[in-house]
């Protein structure tokens, strides 16, 4: 039975409950955190916990626990589960609004085994869509992982349907930003190029370690808007989050990315990202 951890108690999944008023079942308003641990240890915990607590700081989520608090949650509901690699998910929402109007933090936190792209994609890489939704820059939501997440699980069902992994999501301004659950980057001779922050992308956890693995590797990198001609006149792309690690792409719609086989640099970061990821 897969145990949880729900407001300081691990509990059995099945028996976990949150109230009605909860903001994120009201509302989806909530934040949450997907992670991996290897052999027991969180990849790049800190850097999770830092943007949970931004996210939440910028969009007013109750958040009553240090981080001190939110490692022992994790390191509670790994061992209950009896896993050192897994797949986590942490998330955070506002409770009942009580009498003085504060609100109280719901926690839960799960885990389970984790499980990899089929080894297929990284060998020959993946085909992605642009779907016709847009990622709208005046949306205080925008480059924060909340648990309003309906748009882009409807984007990537309509990708699964035409047979694709993965599809892009562009700005009301025609700018390229991520896709529905990862960061994209582009290699044009020999540089890299990913959206900037600002556009506004989710300041993804992996993308962050890329950008560290391209000045370690003295391979230029570049944070600028890009736009749809950028993507198709790329020489390689890859798409970045903590479980997909670095996922090649060779077709875009129709169009094939350079030769359709995955690029040199994407498999030297892909290298790289992976012994980083065991000595985590």
């Amino acid at each position: 039975m897969e145990k949880v951890f729900l407001n300081g108690q691990i509990v059995d999944a099945d028996m976990a409950q949150v109230a009605v008023t909860d903001s994120s079942y009201l509302y989806g308003i909530g934040l949450f955190e997907t992670m991996r641990a290897v052999d027991g240890t969180v990849f790049r915990l800190a850097d999770h916990l830092q943007r949970l607590n931004a996210s939440a700081e910028t969009l007013a989520i109750a958040n009553s626990y240090s981080d001190e608090q939110l490692t022992q949650a994790i390191d509670e509901v790994l061992t209950a589960n009896k896993l050192s690699v897994a797949r986590l998910r942490l998330q955070i929402s506002n409770g009942a609004i009580g009498a003085n109007g504060t609100a109280a933090t719901n926690l839960l936190v799960t885990a389970t085994e984790f499980t990899s792209y089929p080894a297929e994609c990284y060998e020959k890489g993946i085909r992605v869509t642009l779907t016709d939704f847009r990622q709208n820059p005046k949306d205080p939501f925008c480059g924060h992982k909340t648990t309003c997440f309906g748009p882009r699980l409807t984007a990537l069902k309509q990708a699964h349907e035409k047979l694709a992994t993965e599809s892009l999501w562009f700005t009301t301004e025609n700018f390229l930003a991520e896709g529905s659950v990862s960061n994209v980057f582009l290699v044009k001779d020999g540089a890299l190029f990913t959206p900037p922050v600002q556009t506004p992308v989710l300041p993804g956890i992996a993308r962050k370690t890329i950008i560290e693995i391209a000045e370690a590797e003295n391979i230029p990198c570049h944070e600028q808007p890009l736009q749809v001609g950028d993507l198709l006149g790329a020489d390689e792309v890859f798409l970045t989050n903590v479980i997909m690690e670095v996922l090649p792409v060779t077709s875009v719609e129709a169009h094939t990315v350079n030769d359709g086989k995955p690029g040199k640099i994407t498999k030297t970061i892909a290298d790289e990202y992976k012994e980083r990821l065991s000595k985590c």
